[in-house]
């Protein structure tokens, strides 16, 4: 790729790297992958935000998914009654049953993001259970240590446990996130990914995290600085392939701008879709692929 002050290019020159130097391995899926291990990109965040313009996104499905992580839903049907089937190949009744999760009712995703960022540590039985009250709400905690103590070095939220693992729909890709307070004023996050899906997954992944810096900044009377995503074994899918070519070949377009809501009008938890505003997104046509299941 030609070289850019296009902060998108941090993306495009990472498909591009694994293009150049992954090595083809198969996969759980039976899809097949071009691979590579350990990489790090970086995207201001303070005056643009970050949704990928050489390819139309697919924002709402970024936002609700946030939002249902955020009130610890784990229940697929409540997204696909909002139009948002991002989870659907993972929560089907053969998936589930293929997992060993025979006891789930179809649309059951199992102790996931959602469950283990407000609900840590607590037994997962259903996806219809209340929760309320169980386990570390890992959320809150990043809130009480951003007000409290925003120089700490212990502002870390885990989606990895272990224990839960073999309740999953499907084990956490992006496990955990830091987040670093500059000059008491400007906030930004650090996400490691130790599997990522770079051209379906990653572009959401990208937003999402900074929507959710940017909730976190709103609550706590920061600024959105910086996001920062490391990767173990980082991945095009060989079905997906031809798509990035076509990705490549497309100039980044000016980033949009998010607006939130008066925060004293919205929790982490009762923020609506309809409180968050993008501003001015512009960008080049959709390229379709099929998710690898």
């Amino acid at each position: 790729m030609t070289s850019s002050n296009h902060p998108e290019y941090a993306y495009l020159n990472l498909m591009d790297r694994i293009l150049e130097k992954g090595t083809y391995h198969p996969d759980r899926t039976g899809t097949g992958v071009y691979s590579y291990f350990g990489e790090q990109i970086r995207f201001p965040i303070k005056d643009s935000f970050p949704l990928l313009t050489t390819k139309k996104m697919f924002s709402k499905g970024i936002i609700e998914e946030l939002l249902w992580f955020l009130k610890g839903q784990t229940d697929n049907k409540v997204l696909q009654e909002k139009g948002v089937k991002i989870w659907d190949g993972n929560s089907t009744r053969d998936f589930l049953d293929k997992r060993g999760l025979t006891n789930y009712e179809e649309g059951d995703c199992g102790p996931i993001y959602s469950f283990q960022w407000k609900h840590f540590g607590a037994e997962y039985k259903d996806c219809h259970t209340d929760y309320k009250g169980q386990g570390v709400d890992q959320v809150n905690y990043i809130l009480e240590e951003l007000r409290k103590d925003p120089n700490s070095r212990r502002i870390f939220m885990s989606a990895w446990n272990p224990s839960d693992l073999p309740k999953m729909c499907l084990p956490p890709c992006h496990v955990s996130a830091q987040f670093y307070v500059r000059e008491n004023k400007f906030l930004s996050c650090h996400m490691y990914m130790r599997s990522c899906d770079v051209f379906l997954g990653l572009p959401f992944n990208i937003a999402s995290y900074a929507l959710l810096t940017y909730m976190l900044a709103a609550q706590t009377g920061l600024t959105p600085d910086e996001l920062i995503i490391s990767f173990g074994n980082i991945h095009i899918y060989s079905n997906h392939v031809e798509q990035v070519k076509e990705q490549l070949t497309r100039e980044p377009m000016e980033w949009c701008t998010l607006e939130l809501d008066d925060p004293s009008t919205w929790t982490m938890d009762t923020i609506t879709k309809e409180q968050i505003k993008i501003n001015n997104y512009t960008s080049n046509g959709t390229i379709k692929a099929t998710m690898a299941v």
